[in-house]
């Protein structure tokens, strides 16, 4: 087993997955958000911008991990990147698709914890607008394609699962830091 260890949080859009990361980090700093690389327009905070160019470049590398197309730009894991944030730490990955659990776990190699974060359609709705999202309707799109996505691998395991509307992110936030640690303990003995 790898010596390297991973956060992957999915589900649908204000499942919890900013808010639980900020606890992560809170409760270790070993633990840091991935920043994806972003090829396109408007919120840049939390990501590595990028060009076309640069995205053609990775690509004709062989160092594109993952990639999805949602509010109008195309969201990178890079091999480049995962490597950079894996040497200072646990890096926590933020995925809404589970072809990109797949591509992630199956392409990078790491002991990857893998997470679902859930929340009802309606919260979805009110944390959105609540955080002042512009595209609530997107959102609440991309959280009905994340049920169809789920009802379509309906085999896949997770390591643990997390109602976001029940449990609070520092409760949240120890039980994967306590998930981690079992397994990087296992992984010696």
């Amino acid at each position: 087993m790898t010596s390297k260890q991973g956060v992957i949080l999915y589900g649908p859009p204000a499942a919890g997955k900013d808010t639980i990361t900020t606890a992560l980090i809170e409760l270790n700093s070993k633990y840091a958000q991935f920043a994806r690389l972003k090829v396109g327009a408007g919120k840049s905070t939390g990501y590595r911008m990028g060009t076309p160019e640069h995205l053609l470049v990775l690509e004709a590398a062989g160092d594109v991990v993952y990639a999805n197309a949602r509010y109008g730009n195309t969201y990178i894991i890079d091999r480049p990147g995962l490597a950079e944030a894996a040497a200072l730490g646990v890096p926590v990955v933020h995925l809404g698709q589970v072809d990109g659990i797949c591509a992630l776990v199956n392409g990078y190699p790491s002991d990857w914890i893998v997470v679902l974060l859930w929340c009802p359609r309606e919260v979805t709705a009110q944390r959105s607008a609540e955080r002042g999202d512009s595209d609530t309707t997107a959102r609440l799109a991309a959280w009905e394609a994340t049920c169809e996505d789920l009802d379509t691998h309906p085999d896949l395991v997770w390591d643990l699962t997390v109602d976001t509307t029940a449990a609070s992110p520092q409760d949240a936030a120890r039980l994967i830091d306590e998930l981690l640690t079992q397994r990087a303990g296992a992984a010696t003995t």
